[in-house]
């Protein structure tokens, strides 16, 4: 087959454009950083106008690099960070404010109250799989909406237009204020705190309680048909479907081919998101974890996970470089994490916007305790390492109270995967075999293979699972004891993340 499918995976980063053959290989791939801003502490935003530029530039870039012509593509997808929100006009399509970001914690009193108002932070856990938290989109939308006038002037003009990443570049590579499709897809609007699990319909409960118009809100898709249609004079210069949206996390488990019960994978990215396939059972969490939609495919019937978020994994590494400077690159971590035999009893808690599950303490802080005249740069580095895979056994112990599912691997992705030590350490503290993709672009290929899908490009979902192939696999090399040890010391420092409080 002689056809290719573009997708566009847009991060938190940066934006990539990547092309895929039918055996799930990549021929051209494209990526463009777009800036991170910080007005203030707590606070971050990016240009939803530069991110359009961007995702322009990269397909392009891509078409260029895979020395194809856009009528070679047979179809695109999309992916893109959850719970980020960008509001404009549509009459003008210009953003009204700058996307607000999902590790921005701006709304934090608005989270306090509401679940002071509730009473439980947990209060519409059954419709949404998800307690009130500065993470989620609801209470970014609520914090717009009384606080930015021209956002106000805009809903009582009814010319808002409110949506995650996706919902903005669909709307865009498909005209726009012409005629641009107005649309997300399940996963996506999952993650708002704003679409009841069950029906896969905005909850008018919720939109009501919290003064935030339906008819603002997109239109709700499955993750896998044709949405639209790319404009002749947009960067494909061809019209070409639109037909496959996922949030990242969620393209990642398809990219993997999690697509059965009980299998399992973890993103190590700027966070960290390990998600586990459910089926078609709604699993409701008593420890924390959240309750997602994993994807719907078409009319087939919307399948769940349940998923532990984890703020900082990578950006601590980033953090490392940019803000102490022990580091120059972050390829260098592993090395220096190496310069020592062990943690020299140091705990890194990445607490910088709170503390995701399963501990949701939004007023937690970073920490980094045991420290002595012994500790060098090499003990810090390698704690900060040890910190990602100590939140990842977090997140699993909780998936194993919440679920009778006997998990017995993990498959990993993300830019932290090529450390080494990481995943042998990952391994050995979880007692479980870390399995490394081939294809290391999992997300961008989950998009793909959403959107072929809806295209027959691919047949079923069985011939997703054929493509999938192990590059590496990384298996315990210590006693559970050992593991057990260093966990619990990690415990104990978690709630020092806490002590900070008056």
């Amino acid at each position: 087959m002689s056809n290719y499918i573009a997708a566009i995976d847009q991060g938190t980063t940066s934006t990539r454009c990547i092309i895929f053959d039918h055996s799930g290989m990549y021929i051209g791939k494209a990526q463009k950083e777009h800036k991170q801003i910080y007005p203030c502490a707590g606070w971050v935003e990016h240009d939803p106008i530069e991110i359009l530029s961007c995702t322009k530039n990269v397909i392009k870039m891509a078409i260029t690099k895979a020395n194809i012509s856009p009528s070679d593509l047979v179809a695109v997808g999309i992916t893109n960070q959850r719970e980020t929100i960008v509001i404009w006009d549509k009459n003008s399509g210009s953003p009204l404010y700058n996307a607000i970001v999902w590790m921005d914690t701006r709304n934090s009193k608005l989270v306090a109250n509401a679940i002071k108002n509730y009473g439980d932070k947990n209060v519409f856990q059954s419709e949404t799989g998800l307690p009130f938290s500065t993470y989620f989109s609801l209470l970014k939308i609520k914090w717009l909406v009384e606080n930015v006038k021209e956002v106000q002037d805009a809903i009582k003009a009814e010319t808002a237009m409110i949506g995650t990443i996706d919902t903005w570049l669909i709307w865009n590579l498909t005209g726009g204020i012409k005629e641009g499709k107005y649309v997300t897809d399940v996963t996506n609007a999952s993650r708002t705190m704003l679409m009841n699990i069950r029906t896969l319909k905005w909850d008018s409960r919720i939109c009501d309680d919290f003064q935030i118009p339906i008819s603002i809100l997109p239109h709700i898709c499955s993750s896998s048909e044709i949405y639209g249609y790319t404009t002749e004079d947009g960067p494909f210069k061809a019209k070409i479907p639109i037909s496959g949206n996922l949030g990242d996390q969620q393209a990642s488990m398809v990219g993997h081919a999690c697509l059965n019960r009980g299998e399992v994978k973890n993103t190590y990215g700027t966070g960290c998101f390990m998600l586990l396939n459910t089926g078609t059972d709604i699993k409701y969490s008593k420890t924390g974890l959240l309750t997602t939609v994993c994807y719907k495919f078409g009319n087939k019937p919307v399948v769940y996970a349940i998923e532990g978020s984890v703020t900082i994994a990578g950006a601590l590494v980033q953090w490392l470089r940019d803000n102490l400077g022990i580091i120059n690159n972050t390829s260098e971590i592993e090395n220096l994490a190496r310069t020592v035999s062990d943690n020299g009893d140091i705990y890194f808690v990445p607490a910088f916007s709170g503390l995701y599950a399963p501990y949701w303490r939004d007023d937690a802080r970073g920490v980094i305790v045991g420290m002595t005249l012994h500790t060098s740069r090499g003990h810090i580095a390698r704690a900060a390492l040890e910190a990602t895979a100590y939140q990842t056994r977090d997140i699993l112990e909780a998936m194993n109270v919440d679920t009778d599912i006997n998990i017995v691997s993990l498959k990993v992705d993300g830019g932290m995967v090529k450390n080494e030590f990481l995943m042998q350490f990952q391994s050995d503290l979880l007692g479980l075999p870390i399995i490394r993709s081939k294809i290391q672009e999992t997300t961008a290929l989950g998009a793909a293979y959403a959107a072929g899908l809806a295209v027959n490009y691919w047949n079923n979902e069985e011939s997703i699972c054929k493509n999938w192939c192990k590059d590496r696999e990384w298996t315990p090399s210590q006693d559970s004891k050992t593991g057990t040890k260093l966990y619990n010391r990690w415990k104990k420092a978690v709630e020092r993340s806490f002590d900070w409080v008056e």
